[in-house]
């Protein structure tokens, strides 16, 4: 991205430029560069966003995203932040009348993690202090973000998300808001938060109960198992399954495939979502439940909950 900036800034004057360290191209992206010149055409400051790296694609109408985490792999409040931004700048720039959105496709730079969930230091410090109310209010902005790309952000697009390794926890709950989910032969997928004592708040309950009926929901979250690709692909989890490093070429495939009948897809997740809603005010009353269940973790899940976190911010510093 910083060859992509910097070619733009040299024939257009300097704008939009990233300050970002070098960043290394994957199988299937060249192509993608091609056509970046339109982000002449997208708010500066959703190319600017300081965990998120985004770019456009003029002839498929889309805009790939990659998570780029500047410490742990996971939902920490700066990542929470670049996310309502992202969808703010989105909802307001793009759609019928504005530049063309068909496709919305979100990856991670993260190597071998899409996310791994909730920020467990801060939840570790929230339950240390007793704050009941920073846990509802870090739970009620992950419930909002995840509510509103169930919804497409009320644009006629297919949202996408794109797996190329471990999306546990809340990494998995997210996946689970989008339209079409890519999985590389590889990735893993779980529910692990039972093992210290708590449960996913975030959505799985409400989102997993309406794909696989409440009993396997119930077993997945309680199980703690890790999941494969392939397991979550015959699940009907994951709609398309590809070799590892050809995830970007999968989503193109799909995107190519797609085109003509993009009209249909739009309608026809439209009318899943009309005969399954999901309340935003039903994910919110979760989010109180999984703070009061917070709250009453004793010592021992506290300190696995503060080994977890400190494996995670191994994870960040050995990628």
């Amino acid at each position: 991205m910083d060859r992509l900036a910097s070619d733009l800034d040299s024939e257009h004057g300097g704008m939009s430029h990233i300050d970002a360290p070098a960043l290394p191209l994957y199988p299937g992206e060249e192509s993608l560069l091609e056509h970046s010149v339109q982000r002449l055409a997208v708010p500066e400051r959703l190319l600017n966003l300081a965990e998120l790296e985004v770019f456009y694609e003029t002839e498929a109408k889309a805009l790939w995203t990659f998570m780029r985490p500047a410490n742990r792999p996971s939902f920490t409040p700066p990542m929470l932040h670049d996310f309502e931004q992202w969808q703010h700048l989105i909802a307001g720039n793009f759609g019928p009348g504005r530049l063309g959105l068909d496709y919305l496709i979100l990856g991670s730079r993260a190597p071998g993690v899409f996310c791994l969930g909730g920020d467990l230091e801060l939840f570790h410090g929230l339950i240390r202090a007793g704050n009941r109310e920073g846990l509802v209010a870090y739970g009620n902005r992950c419930v909002e973000i995840l509510h509103r790309n169930m919804y497409a952000l009320d644009l006629p697009m297919i949202t996408v998300g794109l797996v190329q390794g471990q999306a546990l926890g809340g990494g998995f709950e997210a996946l689970l808001s989008f339209d079409h989910i890519v999985a590389e032969r590889g990735a893993t997928f779980g529910l692990p938060e039972i093992v210290f004592g708590l449960f996913p708040g975030m959505g799985a309950h409400s989102l997993l109960s309406r794909r696989l009926g409440t009993a396997m929901a119930d077993r997945m979250i309680l199980s703690s198992e890790t999941y494969s690709a392939e397991a979550m692909y015959e699940m009907g989890i994951v709609q398309q399954l590809a070799a590892p490093g050809e995830g970007i070429d999968a989503v193109r495939q799909f995107m190519g495939k797609s085109q003509r009948k993009h009209a249909g897809l739009v309608g026809a997740r439209r009318a899943m979502r009309t005969a399954a809603p999901v309340a935003l005010a039903e994910l919110r009353e979760i989010v109180g439940h999984w703070a009061d269940s917070a709250l009453q973790l004793g010592e021992s899940d506290l300190k696995l909950m503060t080994r977890l976190a400190s494996a995670q911010v191994r994870l960040a510093r050995a990628g």
